[in-house]
């Protein structure tokens, strides 16, 4: 049995296949080792053990944000180790498990546009570029976490229209201490900031929304796609819940820069199990 597991910063989704048509799914809160210490990594490994089989499991795959360093791979690994026997356990970045899941074994320009975003060129093997996400304070343009800091932070300064003002503080009624206190003591701030998307998403036919979508997507395109030097001969794919909530105005963007659409995909679980399958 092989075990694949994609984990961003707000869910992980773990797939065990025999390559034979038996899958089995497993669904846990995010794991990542910047933000999670070993215990809370266990405990989420030891939630997804007990919604699978008991059979044994020879390789796992995981594939997650914030393992891009030897040391946050050897935790997550250990971690892994600690309640897996397999034989193989590979922990890399969700970076190239996106890469994997949309390209397989062709060339592309990688996207990922959820909690956070980050983007890569991938040649088919390996990721050979890519430009760093920096987080949701420092970067992660168009991601869910900016669009959320962004449309917190307009509301509480009361930067947008008026009526949408009305329309939000009586529906959702979002609280300056309450958000200062999410924001500066929660151990995933992004992730709190990136449930702010679905007000956006609920009022997007208000154009302060469209705009205020349209403006980040294009601060990702500027940042993490044209800045690859070549980037006109390369497809262009992407990742994550963001991507398919907003695809029309992400197309928009795309158009304006005349960039070429390939693949969106909600998360890249199934092109992992096809990737994996085939290498055996």
């Amino acid at each position: 049995m092989i075990l694949i597991a994609d984990s961003g910063s707000t869910k992980t989704i773990w797939k065990c296949t025999d390559g034979a048509g038996e899958v089995q799914t497993a669904n846990t809160a995010g794991i990542n080792p910047y933000y999670n210490n070993p215990d809370e990594i266990v405990k989420e490994i030891t939630h997804a053990r007990t919604q699978l089989s008991s059979r044994h499991i020879e390789e796992i795959y995981f594939y997650g944000a914030g393992c891009s360093t030897d040391n946050q791979k050897a935790i997550v690994s250990q971690a892994l180790a600690s309640q897996f026997g397999a034989e193989v356990i590979s922990v890399r970045t969700d970076l190239l498990g996106a890469a994997r899941a949309l390209f397989q074994k062709e060339s592309g320009i990688v996207c990922i546009l959820g909690t956070g975003s980050g983007s890569c060129i991938y040649n088919g093997e390996n990721i050979v570029r890519s430009i760093p996400s920096l987080g949701f304070i420092l970067g992660d343009e168009g991601s869910g976490a900016s669009l959320g800091k962004q449309f917190v932070r307009d509301f509480l300064r009361e930067d947008m229209p008026e009526s949408l003002l009305k329309i939000i503080n009586e529906e959702i009624g979002i609280n300056k201490e309450e958000v200062l206190q999410h924001v500066n003591q929660d151990a995933m701030p992004s992730k709190y900031l990136a449930g702010f998307s679905k007000y956006i998403h609920e009022y997007l036919d208000h154009k302060y929304m469209h705009d205020l979508v349209s403006h980040s997507f294009e601060e990702f395109v500027k940042e993490y796609v044209i800045r690859y030097e070549g980037y006109r001969g390369y497809k262009i794919s992407f990742i994550g819940s963001i991507a398919v909530n907003y695809y029309k105005i992400l197309k928009e963007i795309l158009d304006k820069y005349q960039l070429g659409l390939g693949k969106i995909e909600n998360n890249p679980i199934e092109g992992l199990i096809e990737y994996h399958l085939s290498q055996n």
